[in-house]
């Protein structure tokens, strides 16, 4: 060009500029993003027409990125397809137009990937963020052509000019403002660049030294990647984090494109599982390290990487919840989660076995809330039971159903050694054991789905197993008082309290003199209490104690109510209650001094003259 041409952007344009600053890019970092990615648009452009055109320079693509501390100005660099005069005002000034939507109507083959990466323009203007000024040189690969100056202060007034510059490609000058000098670092400049463009098929330098991964493990073909780049691959975005259980390789092309990996951590605790570990991308540069819209909550637990092509780089929460394609996006990959889960039983059910407690959490939180997952993955689920084993919950019931009159028997992992379990062993029989807190949630849910399924507590309902039928009737005395009445009587005056119900059986086991039955929804609603705080003693108002009346020392109670010191009898009696609630888990701290405090005046009492 002649001249020097000045001029002002369109008045819509500077409407939009709020817009850029406060809300498109609340974070002052995206500017870099949006420069790096725009350089390695050029790139890529001029790659695509290497194809069908030569052009001078030769092919050693990079990115450069510079600054100087005393001047305070920041360059981006590139050695892409550069800018004429007219595409500079064209695709900086009128920034209605998208220079990438037009490269690839025009030069895009029929059926071939687009790989350009954003936009002209919007993109740009993100360097006013932090600039006080930005100046553009730019030079076109066509030959013959002249290098073009684009300077402005205020991204709205702008002036045009020739320049020097030599070598094709782009040169963006950033002028930073007063609060921008964090950007005048070279270890920041190179975490900017490992967050934000690590994964760019481009090299990119940053004072000279590069700053990039460039190697994207998720583009390469499934069948080409060996395990060991897997597991090396995930150690670079999740380092510290361990070995993999496992992962799924996202592939696809048609109806949608979607890469990625996602991998499945080991989970160690329940709490792990409220990391969010799914990295997202588009064309290789980074987005979010959050994916809650587009993928179902429960798969938020997984750890990897999604790179989808056809959204925008600055993607926001509403988008993702409306858009059409998120949502089959977000089912194929439920689809593909459950497919690899069913692959992992079928290639290596003992490796599977052994992995099953750091998955369950995920497995079953996917089932409760995505039926599709539910409907794949149902024949997936696994408890521990008291037989030492994992079980497949489908043969427990097979394997049980008449011995246990088709109920599922289950406890928590602390009652393996309670006299609970101790009394359903006793008879051979089997319970399941549960260990999580999303467990009693779970069980409700398998309810739902399998009417047939009736799942008890052990200590909510006594196993008629337990129970000894044969046992001699309990007879009326003189005064035409059972047993059980006078039990009944002893006991309530010992404990005094409203809502205890107190009944007697005759168990197959003499060792054991009561224990503290809580019906089933009671119990379950105890432990959920538990969970957002509630004490042990307030799901009590209303429980049975269940006596046991072979055993000795309920019998010694009776006949020293009948003696001369009927207050041992008593005492005796509110101790037997004391330690079938501490058996049963319900006795709460602030009772716990109380019962000690009666144990002491009870062995006072017995070990006195």
């Amino acid at each position: 060009m002649s001249e020097e041409v000045k001029g002002r952007i369109s008045v819509e344009t500077e409407n939009i500029f709020p817009i850029i600053k406060k809300w498109l890019y609340s974070e002052k970092d995206i500017f870099l993003r949006e420069l790096v990615s725009n350089a390695c648009d050029a790139i890529a452009k001029l790659k695509k027409i290497s194809l069908n055109e030569e052009f001078e320079g030769g092919t050693d693509y990079r990115i450069d990125l510079d600054f100087d501390q005393e001047t305070r100005i920041l360059t981006v660099q590139d050695n892409g397809i550069g800018m004429t005069d007219e595409e500079v005002n064209r695709y900086i000034n009128q920034i209605a137009f998208s220079g990438a939507e037009e490269f690839v109507k025009k030069y895009q083959a029929e059926g071939d990937k687009p790989e350009i990466i954003g936009h002209f323009g919007l993109g740009f203007y993100s360097s006013f963020m932090v600039s006080s000024k930005v100046k553009i040189e730019t030079k076109s690969y066509k030959k013959g052509s002249t290098p073009v100056i684009w300077e402005s202060e205020s991204g709205t007034e702008f002036s045009l000019r020739s320049g020097d510059r030599s070598e094709r490609g782009t040169k963006i000058s950033l002028y930073l403002d007063g609060e921008s000098g964090e950007y005048l670092d070279q270890w920041k400049l190179k975490e900017l660049v490992r967050k934000y463009c690590d994964f760019l098929p481009v090299p990119i330098y940053v004072k000279g030294e590069k700053a990039n991964k460039q190697t994207p493990l998720w583009s390469e073909q499934p069948s080409s990647v060996k395990k060991e780049q897997y597991d090396e691959f995930y150690q670079y975005l999740f380092p510290f984090a361990g070995e993999p259980l496992f992962h799924v390789h996202l592939n696809v092309d048609y109806p949608f494109r979607l890469q990625g990996i996602l991998y499945f951590p080991r989970l160690k605790h329940e709490l792990d599982a409220n990391r969010m570990g799914i990295k997202l991308y588009c064309n290789h540069v980074f987005v979010s390290d959050e994916a809650k819209e587009l993928v179902p909550q429960f798969l938020t637990v997984l750890q990897g990487t999604l790179d989808i092509p056809d959204l925008p780089l600055n993607v926001s929460r509403s988008y993702l919840q409306n858009d059409p394609l998120v949502k089959k996006i977000s089912s194929h990959i439920v689809k593909k989660v459950s497919d690899k889960l069913q692959e992992e039983w079928t290639k290596n059910p003992d490796e599977f076995r052994k992995n099953w407690d750091e998955i369950s959490l995920f497995v079953k939180y996917g089932m409760m809330t995505d039926e599709k997952f539910y409907e794949s993955a149902k024949d997936l689920i696994f408890f521990r039971s008291s037989n030492g084993d994992l079980t497949k919950l489908e043969e427990y019931v097979e394997r049980n159903k008449e011995k246990n009159s088709g109920k599922v028997y289950y406890a928590g992992e602390a009652e393996l050694s309670s006299v609970y379990m101790d009394l359903l062993k006793s008879q051979g029989l089997e319970a399941l054991l549960v260990d999580s807190r999303i467990d009693n949630h779970f069980l409700q849910f398998l309810e739902g789905k399998n009417p047939d399924w009736k799942f008890q507590r052990v200590d909510s309902e006594l196993a008629d197993q337990v129970l000894d039928k044969d046992a001699s009737p309990d007879l009326a005395d003189q005064d035409n008082k059972t047993a059980e009445d006078r039990l009944k009587e002893i006991f309530s005056k010992a404990i005094a309290r409203e809502g205890v119900e107190i009944k007697t059986e005759a168990l197959k086991s003499e060792d054991i003199p009561s224990v503290i039955l809580l019906p089933e929804h009671l119990r379950r609603l105890a432990e959920m209490g538990q969970m957002y705080g509630q004490k042990p003693g307030d799901f009590l108002k209303n429980h049975t104690l269940l006596l046991n009346r072979k055993s000795k020392l309920v019998k010694n109670i009776l006949n020293l109510s009948k003696g001369i010191h009927p207050e041992k009898a008593e005492k005796l009696a509110r101790s037997v209650y004391d330690l079938a609630l501490l058996g049963a888990k319900l006795i709460g701290e602030e009772d716990l001094s109380d019962m000690i405090r009666r144990q002491r005046d009870l062995l006072e009492d017995l070990s006195s003259d």
